[in-house]
């Protein structure tokens, strides 16, 4: 089995983070393998989230615990802090690991301002160089590219080209829903060609996780040999089901169906 790694927050829910990147893999045939960066946890009463992060040095010994072992692909989620980005960035170069997935999970404290802009700086600097392909969200992009709020697709075209820029070898923009459009939109670019990656919307708000997934299923086609591209849109079409058939899980949320793809 090809093996790979996920660098990453625990959703206590298991809806997200590693939970979600575990389950992804499984689905793909893939040998998954968590390092935790942090423990999410909801408080019962109004599903409002307390991170509590993990100790870089406690980061570090799951890392070494890993790659000991050696893998075929990574990706990354929610990193917390500097020094794990440091830390991150470091091992991806020691050990050579050149099929790396960035999700660049940002935590907002507004509809345009970043929790942590040193975590949003330390990831544009050390992490998109490194990236294979990294995953934004329109939020995520914006914050990345400084190019403000992006509303349209013209607006994704201008943010692909300027995180490219920065080093990543290719991006994806999950336009998703949010987007002004017609379709579900992803704006896929690898330095030379612009690729919209259109599907049905779903009406639903059953989504939790669904970045999460989508980035773990790149990741596990990249380990299993595909093309970035080919891994692009193989996972448009896994997440694609995951969130058509997403569920209730409490009165706050609703996660995707991981399985989904797999049953059709």
């Amino acid at each position: 089995m090809k093996k790979t790694l996920t660098l990453a927050g625990s959703d206590s829910s298991g809806g997200a983070g590693i939970q979600a990147d575990l389950k992804t893999f499984q689905e793909h045939a893939v040998y998954g393998m968590t390092a935790l960066t942090s423990i999410v946890s909801m408080e019962p009463e109004d599903w409002s989230h307390q991170v509590t992060p993990i100790e870089v040095n406690t980061v570090e010994k799951q890392l070494k615990t890993i790659l000991s072992v050696g893998i075929d692909a990574m990706k990354t989620g929610m990193l917390g802090t500097v020094d794990i980005i440091e830390l991150g960035a470091r091992e991806i170069k020691a050990n050579g690991i050149d099929k790396v997935v960035i999700d660049p999970v940002m935590v907002c404290k507004g509809e345009d301002e970043v929790l942590q802009p040193e975590n949003t700086d330390a990831m544009r600097a050390l992490l998109l160089p490194l990236a294979t392909i990294t995953t934004p969200n329109l939020f995520e992009a914006g914050q990345l590219a400084q190019t403000g709020p992006i509303k349209t697709i013209d607006g994704m075209k201008q943010a692909a080209e300027k995180i490219i820029s920065l080093g990543a070898q290719n991006v994806v923009i999950k336009g998703g829903k949010a987007l002004d459009h017609e379709k579900a939109v992803d704006l896929f670019y690898d330095g030379n060609e612009h690729v919209l990656l259109e599907s049905e919307k779903v009406d639903t708000t059953y989504t939790h996780g669904a970045g999460c997934t989508f980035a773990a299923a790149i990741t596990a086609n990249l380990a299993n040999g595909k093309t970035v591209k080919e891994s692009v849109m193989a996972a448009k079409d896994f997440v694609h089901a995951a969130i058509k058939h997403g569920w209730k899980l409490n009165e706050f949320v609703g996660p995707v169906k991981h399985g989904a793809y797999n049953e059709q």
